[in-house]
C-alpha cells in the first residue's frame, strides 16, 4: 500500500487557521479532497495520513468526520489542548476516534523554547503512549535537543520527527541541524517524515539544494524509518505536489524496490495504522 503521510485539509471560514493569511496566496483559499484525489491517482497513492492544521480540537474532529466518509484517508494526526487542567482525559477521549492515530502540538509556534521539556507533558505522552497514538514532532532545528530528551523520557512511545525538522536550506546553514539529527536518530523510537524540505528551500529550488538533506536523513535514519509525505497544500509553495513527489523519487532512485516501497507506504502503514489496528477499514 502506498501513502501519502502528510497532508492537510481545510477551511478557513472555520476561523481557527490563524497562521493562513493572504500573503500566503497560492493556498489562501479552502482545499478539499477532491482536490488532492487527482494528484494521488497520478502518483499511484492509496491511501493518506491527514494532519492537523490548526490548534483546536474542534479541527481534529472536522478532520475525522472527513475521514470517517473517505475510504482513502486511513488516520488523522491531531491535536489536543496539552495545557488544559484535563488534557489526560482529553487526550484518551480522543483517542476513541477509530482513525486518530497521533497528535500533534505545534511545536514550532510555541514561544517557549523549552515547552517540550515541560513536566506537565510527562503524564499526557504516556497517556498517548497508553493509546497507541504517535507524536508527530513538529519542530525546529532549536528545538532537536530538547526533542532528543524527551524522546528518551519516553521509550514506549512513537515519535515522528516532521519534515525532518525543517533544516535551512535557504541559507545553507545545516551543519547544526546535521549533528543534531544524528544523534536524535540514534533513538529507536523515533522516524523522519521526508516532507516538508521544498518549503524551506530557496524559491526556484532544484534537486541539488535537497540532496544533502536527504542524503543525511537516508544515512541517519535509514530505509525503515524513513516516510514519505507530500505536506500538500503547502507544498503549493514550492512547486507542488506533482514536483516534490518527482523529486523524492529521483533523489531515492538508487534504493532498491523494496526499500522504496518501505519510504513510500510500509513505514507509514506500520507506524500510524499497524500500533492501533488500523491497515484495512
Amino acid at each position: 500500500m502506498r501513502i501519502d503521510a502528510h497532508h492537510h485539509l481545510w477551511t478557513r471560514a472555520r476561523g481557527d487557521y490563524g497562521w493562513l493569511t493572504s500573503d500566503l496566496a497560492p493556498i489562501y483559499r479552502d482545499f478539499h479532497l477532491a482536490d488532492l484525489t487527482p494528484l494521488l491517482a497520478a502518483a499511484r497513492i492509496d491511501g493518506t495520513i491527514l494532519v492537523q492544521a490548526a490548534p483546536t480540537e474542534a479541527e481534529t474532529i472536522f478532520l475525522l468526520d472527513i475521514a470517517e466518509a473517505a475510504d482513502v484517508v486511513r488516520g488523522v494526526v491531531g491535536w489536543a489542548d496539552f495545557e488544559a487542567g484535563d488534557a489526560v482525559e482529553r487526550i484518551e477521549a480522543l483517542a476513541e476516534k477509530k482513525l486518530l492515530v497521533g497528535l500533534r502540538p505545534m511545536v514550532q509556534d510555541i514561544a517557549d523554547d523549552d515547552w517540550l521539556l515541560r513536566s506537565e507533558l510527562v503524564p499526557l505522552l504516556a497517556a498517548m503512549a497508553r493509546q497507541g497514538l504517535v507524536f508527530d514532532a513538529l519542530v525546529l532545528p532549536r528545538h532537536v535537543l530538547r526533542l532528543v530528551q524527551v524522546v528518551d523520557r519516553h521509550p514506549d512511545l512513537q515519535f515522528v520527527l516532521d519534515h525532518c525538522a525543517k533544516p535551512g536550506l535557504r541559507s545553507r546553514d545545516i551543519d547544526g541541524w546535521k549533528e543534531d539529527v544524528a544523534l536524535l536518530a540514534k533513538r529507536p523510537n523515533i522516524v523522519c517524515k521526508l516532507s516538508g524540505l521544498v518549503t524551506e528551500a530557496a524559491p526556484d529550488w532544484q534537486l541539488n539544494d535537497l540532496r544533502e538533506a536527504v542524503d543525511h536523513v537516508r544515512a541517519c535514519f535509514g530505509p525503515k524509518r524513513l516516510i514519505w509525505g507530500s505536506d500538500w497544500p503547502v507544498v503549493n509553495l514550492a512547486g507542488g505536489y506533482e514536483r516534490w513527489f518527482a523529486a523524492a523519487e529521483t533523489l531515492l532512485g538508487d534504493m532498491s524496490s523494496d526499500e522504496k516501497a518501505n519510504v513510500f507506504g510500509r513505514n507509514a502503514t506500520r507506524v500510524y495504522l499497524g500500533r492501533r489496528g488500523r491497515q484495512t477499514r
